[in-house]
C-alpha cells in the first residue's frame, strides 16, 4: 500500500506511542523502508522524546502513593480536629447557658 509522506509524519507519534492498528503500522513500516525523511523524522522524535526508564517510572509512582498516604492522613486528622473543636465549643456554650442564665435541662 503506498502511502504519502504526509500521512506517516501525521502518524508518526501515534506510531511511536504504539497505539496505531495493525494495518497502519503495516503501511508505515512499508513506507519507513523507501523513504529516508521519514526515517530521519521518526529517529528524532525518538531522540527528542526518549522513553523514561522503568526505575524512574517506579520511583515516581512510589512518591505519588506516600503522598497520597499523607495527603489521606492530614484529612482524617483535620476531620478529627473539627469534630474535637466542635463538641468544646458545643460544651462551653452548655456551659455559659447553664451558669450565666441558668437555663436547665428538664427530663
Amino acid at each position: 500500500m503506498k502511502v504519502s509522506c504526509e500521512i506517516v509524519r501525521d502518524l508518526l507519534p501515534l506510531y511511536l506511542d504504539g497505539v496505531c492498528s495493525n494495518d497502519s503500522n503495516a503501511a508505515i513500516d512499508e513506507h519507513l523502508l523507501a523513504c529516508e525523511n521519514c526515517k530521519a523524522e521518526l529517529q528524532a522524535m525518538q531522540n527528542s522524546f526518549p522513553l523514561n526508564s522503568v526505575e524512574k517510572n517506579l520511583y515516581e509512582a512510589e512518591a505519588v502513593k506516600n503522598l497520597s498516604k499523607k495527603w489521606k492522613k492530614s484529612i482524617k486528622w483535620s476531620l478529627l480536629k473539627g469534630i474535637l473543636i466542635t463538641v468544646l465549643v458545643l460544651a462551653a456554650l452548655a456551659l455559659i447557658l447553664y451558669v450565666f442564665l441558668d437555663i436547665k435541662v428538664i427530663y
